[in-house]
């Protein structure tokens, strides 16, 4: 039997028998059924008789003759035989009953008819005899090809059994890719439970499960799980080097962006994004609702965020303006179809910030009154290699954009900032700053109309300067996987979660307020590293581990990089009504010194000195009213609880 049982569960059957002709296999299922038919016949007489039964005259094979016969005929006629046994569902029982019920009325008409003299009770053993027997070797043969076919396909694990997971589990076995070997669930009511033949497990069965089937992936089906109880899962799963794939969220099902069968990838957001705070209606349609909004940078990711968020609030009119043809086309491509479901005019426009009469026509045109700032060159050893392209940019856009603005009676005006303009130590985030002492300068004008903001905050998962889409890649192609120091740490944010902030803190303004989203706690991007190599199925290869699939380099901090990122310069923050939106507290620098920096910068621009222009913008934006720091140690006490 052992033998026989080994053969049964071996590939090589399995896969000759899935491979045969479909004829054949429909050949195979009505020769079955042409021998269990009549073995219930002769068991429903022995069972009834209590001993072994032959008819005595011939014409007594009639009636079981018949039975087999009309059974057989509503069994062809109803397309039974065209069901593929590893999908077969509630139709092909209803097919069974029909079939069994019809030949037992046939039995007994014809028992009546040909005057035979049986018990009574013999067709009706008949029908229970051979539903069981047929819908049983249906049965069987379901299980063995999909429940036992780990040696073909890969097995996997549902992590949730609810009716999301009771789904998925029945789409994975309607093909031969998956194999699903066991469900996981933190219910306790439904621990021992089986769905569709598979047991439901604890999740400290996981360890277990895993040796003895030796999954590699694993299915995360609890789609109506908020996105702390998202992270909590995923962060039991991620030290088992299993690749994490997920349904969507409820939110994400509910907003149109995916339907809910849709299975992919973990994304990095699942595991360090954070439950959302509602936005504030007042706060969203303050600067928007039926208003002209101008998105500068709208085909980069943050500019991208804001427009999809801002037509979801009802603008009039969404003006996306921005440098590269390329990026601009895309997002129009992605914004269209939004803008024309909220009925809002979109407008694009190929034009640079540091070109004054283009803004200014633009804004004029269409009576743009609302701007938000997200153009910028961000990536900091870009910027380091283009110091005056850099500056140019990101300072003197940024001015441009304001006096255009003060120009065109725009109402607000919001300047996207970063938190490496705090304490900068490279080209770009001493470019911001700068661009931040501007815009509170110009705010300080009297009788202004326009109020100006500023939203400074860290990195966003997924943006083209973030490391994640990095990672990705470099795990994509196998490794390695290149971080610059052990100890380096950032601050994250989910796109949409900044876009919808950035937009409620512009709200808030009354006029060159420095507003800081609160970025929830650091992140150390070894570990970061560490978490998406497992995630994706892989271990790190390391000196503990020499058989893992990636290592992790460590390159060394770039040019202007900092091992710790910052908020706040000094003083001290307020809150708001938001309890993720803080005001800083700050000082400002005075005119005079700023209007001398300024000058300064526009000569070394002409010397065409890169050197010395990264020299002042640092020097200026570091050293105004703060003595020479150690950024390592602030880093080290802000990651102790200490300010922002």
């Amino acid at each position: 039997m052992l033998k026989i049982w080994r053969e049964l569960r071996s590939p090589s059957l399995r896969l000759w028998l899935l491979g045969l002709p479909r004829g054949v296999k429909k050949g195979i299922l009505l020769a079955i059924d042409m021998l269990l038919l009549p073995l219930a016949v002769w068991m429903a007489f022995d069972l009834r008789l209590g001993v072994f039964w032959w008819p005595a005259r011939s014409y007594e094979l009639i009636p079981p003759v018949v039975a087999v016969v009309v059974t057989l005929a509503m069994f062809i006629q109803r397309g039974l035989y065209q069901t593929v046994v590893r999908y077969m569902h509630a139709s092909a029982v209803n097919i069974l009953l029909t079939g069994t019920t019809l030949g037992t009325l046939a039995f007994m008409a014809s028992t009546q008819m040909a005057a035979v003299q049986q018990p009574r009770s013999v067709p009706l053993l008949f029908w229970f005899i051979a539903l069981s027997l047929v819908g049983g070797v249906r049965l069987f043969a379901q299980v063995y090809l999909r429940r036992f076919t780990a040696g073909i396909v890969e097995p996997v694990i549902i992590y949730g059994a609810g009716s999301t997971g009771s789904q998925l589990g029945q789409a994975l076995s309607q093909g031969l890719g998956h194999c699903v070997v066991a469900y996981i669930d933190d219910n306790p009511q439904l621990h021992r439970m089986v769905v569709h033949g598979v047991r439901v497990h604890r999740r400290d069965d996981l360890p277990a499960l895993l040796k003895t089937y030796q999954v590699k992936q694993i299915f995360l089906a609890v789609p109506s799980a908020t996105r702390d109880q998202r992270r909590e899962m995923l962060s039991f799963l991620e030290p088992w080097a299993l690749r994490v794939r997920t349904l969507p969220s409820m939110e994400e099902v509910i907003s149109g962006r995916l339907r809910i069968d849709e299975v992919r990838d973990v994304a990095i957001d699942d595991l360090l994004g954070r439950e959302p705070v509602p936005p504030r209606p007042e706060l969203l349609e303050a600067c928007l609702r039926h208003k002209t909004v101008m998105v500068t940078g709208a085909g980069g990711s943050i500019g991208a965020a804001l427009c999809r968020e801002i037509l979801r609030v009802g603008p009039r009119t969404l003006v996306l303006y921005e440098v590269c043809e390329y990026a601009l086309y895309r997002a129009h491509r992605e914004l269209q179809p939004l803008a024309h479901t909220y009925g809002i005019a979109l407008q694009v426009v190929l034009g640079n910030v540091q070109d004054e009469a283009r803004l200014l026509s633009v804004l004029s045109t269409h009576q743009v009154q609302t701007v938000y700032h997200a153009a910028a060159y961000k990536h900091v050893p870009m910027v380091e290699h283009n110091v005056i392209a850099g500056v140019h940019n990101n300072l003197y856009g940024t001015r441009t954009l304001a006096r255009a603005a003060v120009q065109s009676g725009v109402e607000t005006c919001v300047l996207i900032s970063t938190d490496k303009a705090v304490r900068p130590t490279n080209v770009m985030g001493a470019s911001k700053r700068m661009a931040e002492m501007l815009l509170q300068d110009m705010a300080r004008q009297p009788g202004l109309a326009t109020r100006f903001a500023i939203v400074r905050f860290g990195n966003v998962l997924g943006s083209s300067g973030s490391v994640v889409p990095l990672f990705m890649e470099q795990i994509r192609s196998g490794g390695p996987v290149t971080v610059t120091h052990p100890e380096v740490i950032r601050y994250f944010m989910t796109i949409p979660e900044a876009a919808q902030l950035v937009i409620q803190a512009g709200a808030l303004a009354s006029g060159g307020e420095i507003f800081l989203l609160d970025m929830g706690a650091p992140v150390r991007i070894a570990d970061l590293a560490r978490k998406m190599i497992h995630l994706s199925g892989l271990r790190v290869r390391d000196s503990s581990a020499p058989e893992g699939d990636i290592e992790i380099h460590y390159t060394g901090l770039r040019p202007g990089e900092k091992l710790y990122e910052e908020l706040l310069i000094s003083g001290d923050v307020a809150g708001t009504v938001h309890p993720r939106i803080l005001r800083a507290q700050e000082a400002v620098v005075a005119r005079r010194e700023l209007e001398q920096a300024l000058q300064r910068v526009e000569a070394l621009i002409q010397q065409g000195d890169e050197a010395a222009l990264a020299r002042h913008v640092i020097a200026f934006a570091q050293g105004q009213h703060e003595p020479p720091h150690n950024v390592i140690a602030l880093g080290a006490r802000l990651s102790e609880g200490g300010a922002l």
